[in-house]
């Protein structure tokens, strides 16, 4: 064979008999016979695999990301500004009426530059709240940078700005009545109809900004309800009274006489002896309030010799026995003092000059008392027409001025 034939038959053939490359054989280190042939690019997805759907979830999950990353900064933001001091400068006043919303809450305290945002206060105020539970009516007290935390637990309480209205022992309804009107921040009106002498308990009051005078009332008539009720059940069974309208109007007769407190049962005794022997009580302040009724005696107006003669249904110069309803509210002391009076055997009582009294057991001791006050008087130039403090100077008579005392009858 010729040489043109082997070279033909010994070229190597390719796959599907296609020839191989022509040219030398060139021998390779063992290393290289390990190294791996290099592998074929894998083909291109197809824009098929790349659709909507895939694109749409991609975009979801990334949303889902931001909103979760905003979410958690934002509710940080809010809750450090709801603890973080407020931006109120100086101690403010704030109300919220009667029915008021947490909305409505809110956008006023952010009006009032108490708080920041009041969107802020709203939604996480709301999330202390349980059911049913709201923020309380009232004016409040809120102090300089006062954290929303703090307004919340504050307002949450209902400890609110306390108000306070009195009454001292001794004031007819009437008078209690316009002491209430004065009072700028007590609410609504007043009963048309008065209740009666006698039923509301002299004490101060406290009370909130909203408070109804109404509310008021309700609360001094209860609480004279239930310490005239107290005291009658625990009274001196040997008492000449009959019932417990008796025994308030005694008290407010008293509570009038004398503003000595160490005198209170001492004069409770006098009246309650000349009951029990059916003397007239002689009692100024009766007269009183039978001439100005329960507006009271003018300041500047004495009770004059003449007024002990005028007829009224209260004058007890000239009734018999107890007038018909209290003259004053009385006070606790008064109602004990009639209650578990002292045992003496007095009568009679009269100023002394020095704002108390001096007592006597005998018309002629009255009378020697009486004497020397008129001339107490009359030193200070007084007006010797004044009345006295006092019973006056009495001459014995059985004018049928004396009745009989009316049988006991108890009261529970």
């Amino acid at each position: 064979m010729s040489d043109t034939t082997n070279q033909s038959n010994d070229t190597p053939q390719g796959e599907n008999g296609r020839q191989a490359q022509k040219g030398p054989i060139i021998p390779k280190s063992p290393s290289e016979a390990l190294r791996p042939e290099r592998v074929p690019e894998p083909p291109k997805r197809s824009k098929k695999a790349r659709g909507q759907v895939v694109l749409f979830l991609n975009f979801i999950m990334t949303m889902a990301v931001l909103v979760c990353v905003v979410a958690v900064i934002g509710f940080y933001y809010a809750t450090s500004t709801y603890r973080n001091p407020g931006p109120l400068q100086t101690n403010t006043n704030f109300i919220i009426r009667n029915g008021a919303g947490l909305a409505e809450i809110a956008s006023n305290l952010e009006r009032n530059a108490i708080i920041s945002d009041a969107r802020i206060f709203r939604y996480i105020t709301a999330t202390h709240l349980s059911a049913g539970e709201s923020l309380k009516a009232g004016e409040y007290e809120i102090k300089a940078r006062a954290s929303m935390s703090d307004i919340m637990e504050l307002l949450k309480s209902g400890k609110s700005i306390l108000y306070s209205v009195s009454f001292p022992e001794g004031l007819t309804v009437r008078q209690m009545f316009n002491r209430m009107l004065e009072d700028q921040v007590l609410e609504g009106d007043l009963p048309a109809a008065l209740p009666a002498e006698g039923s509301l308990r002299p004490d101060t009051y406290k009370f909130s900004r909203g408070t109804k005078r109404a509310e008021i009332i309700q609360q001094m008539a209860a609480a004279q309800q239930k310490i005239v009720d107290q005291i009658w059940d625990k009274r001196d069974s040997s008492l000449p009274l009959r019932s417990k309208e008796e025994f308030v109007t005694l008290a407010s007769i008293v509570e009038k006489e004398t503003g000595v407190a160490d005198e209170r049962a001492h004069v409770a005794s006098v009246f309650l002896n000349r009951l029990g022997k059916g003397m007239r009580l002689q009692s100024d302040p009766t007269i009183i309030y039978g001439l100005f009724g329960g507006d009271g005696k003018p300041a500047d107006r004495p009770i004059y010799q003449s007024d002990l003669k005028r007829e009224t249904p209260y004058n007890t110069y000239v009734i018999k026995g107890l007038p018909p309803t209290p003259i004053a509210n009385p006070g606790k002391d008064a109602l004990e003092a009639v209650a578990n009076p002292w045992k003496t055997q007095d009568l009679y009582f009269v100023a002394d000059g020095t704002g108390g009294h001096v007592f006597a057991a005998t018309l002629e001791e009255h009378n020697a008392n009486v004497k020397r006050w008129r001339k107490l008087e009359a030193d200070k130039g007084s007006d010797p027409n004044i009345a006295v403090d006092g019973q006056p100077e009495e001459q014995p008579a059985d004018d049928g001025a004396a009745v009989v005392p009316p049988k006991k009858k108890k009261i529970n």
